[in-house]
């Protein structure tokens, strides 16, 4: 008696994660960048978008592998992209090699601004992308680029942050490159990484004047500008390397306008680092990163319902106890146009006079 053996062949549904080297011609320049597509990926639901940059004189392969978005994007979801800085061929000294840059030296007409808004819409085209969780990080002069995207091309940027990166002054980034003044269309949670020990001139966290701020300047300006409290939640992040010789302290300025926030991690001890991958060991920024910029979206916090005129919600009898000015000085009148209404239930009300 003949036996009948039936094969079965069992295929199981597979996806793949995909490292995707891309080109584009943008403003007569042969661009490149890479993107990883996550594993998750399947084209049935729209997805975020996180934008990483590396520094300056960097490549973007290279900036992949430290930052490791790669394997927080196959959990996560999202779509990470590694952009590449064009060579700034006259911003090289004589005798020079020219190197990679995001803001070429000035006066220049060199504006990478459009060439992301450009590897947006081309995104786009080809994905199913979430536009209105499209977020950007940089580290170094990447960094400084992400604060110009928080600036310049807010309209398609839902939150930030920069990892050992300055942000231009307004008098530097107005007189010597024309790009006017810091000019957000939304409010926009930002989340800055910043050693106290760097001495590269991009990231000095006292900054280095006229050219890039100091890191107190960069959370007032945002906390000005999103509205937040006057005063930060502190917590000190557990020290669970202690050969790295840092630590890290986490400084919060929340409930501004949409319910977004802006956040400091400052890495005291800290070098020009990228946290996880070099120097400070107690946090990964790239998991910070992901962790903070993905509540948000173009119009704020996800989920957040607070009307912002009501957010409050004060009562009718606190009472005010102080008035001070953006100085903190204790004042009634004041020439500034921005008073700090301090009240007996902790509460801090900023006012704004319109003259």
């Amino acid at each position: 008696m003949k036996k009948i053996i039936f094969i079965v062949l069992i295929t199981p549904l597979l996806s793949f994660s995909q490292v995707i080297n891309k080109n584009l011609f943008f403003d007569g320049i042969d661009r490149e960048y890479i993107i990883y597509v996550p594993s998750n990926y399947n084209g049935s639901q729209s997805v975020p978008l996180l934008f990483s940059f590396h520094g300056g004189d960097g490549y973007a392969s290279d900036h992949m592998l430290m930052t490791n978005f790669n394997v927080i994007s196959d959990t996560a979801g999202f779509i990470a992209v590694y952009p590449q800085g064009a060579i700034d061929y006259n911003g090289a000294d004589p005798g020079a090699t020219p190197s990679t840059s995001w803001l070429h030296k000035a006066p220049t007409d060199h504006n990478d601004i459009n060439f992301i808004a450009a590897i947006i819409d081309t995104l786009a085209n080809e994905f199913m992308i979430d536009q209105n969780r499209v977020y950007a990080c940089g580290y170094s002069e990447g960094g400084i680029f992400s604060y110009e995207l928080g600036c310049r091309l807010s309209d398609r940027i839902a939150a930030f942050s920069s990892v050992s990166g300055s942000m231009l002054t307004d008098a530097f980034r107005s007189n010597d490159y024309g790009f006017g003044v810091c000019s957000p269309s939304h409010p926009t949670a930002v989340m800055l990484i910043a050693g106290d020990n760097d001495f590269n001139y991009h990231s000095m966290y006292d900054g280095f004047q006229p050219y890039y701020m100091a890191v107190s300047e960069i959370t007032e300006y945002w906390q000005n500008y999103n509205n937040t409290d006057f005063s930060p939640v502190v917590n000190n992040i557990i020290n669970s390397n202690t050969t790295d010789g840092s630590t890290v302290e986490k400084r919060e300025w929340l409930n501004g306008e949409n319910c977004v926030s802006v956040s400091e991690l400052k890495v005291i001890g800290g070098g020009h680092d990228w946290p996880g991958s070099s120097g400070n060991m107690d946090i990964s920024a790239s998991e910070e990163i992901w962790r903070f910029v993905s509540q948000y979206d173009i119009n704020g916090l996800i989920g957040c319902s607070t009307n912002y005129n009501n957010q409050f919600n004060k009562s009718d009898d606190r009472q005010i106890i102080k008035i001070v000015d953006m100085l903190g000085r204790e004042s009634i009148k004041s020439k500034f146009n921005t008073l700090f209404y301090i009240y007996n239930d902790g509460s801090v009300e900023k006012k704004i006079t319109i003259r």
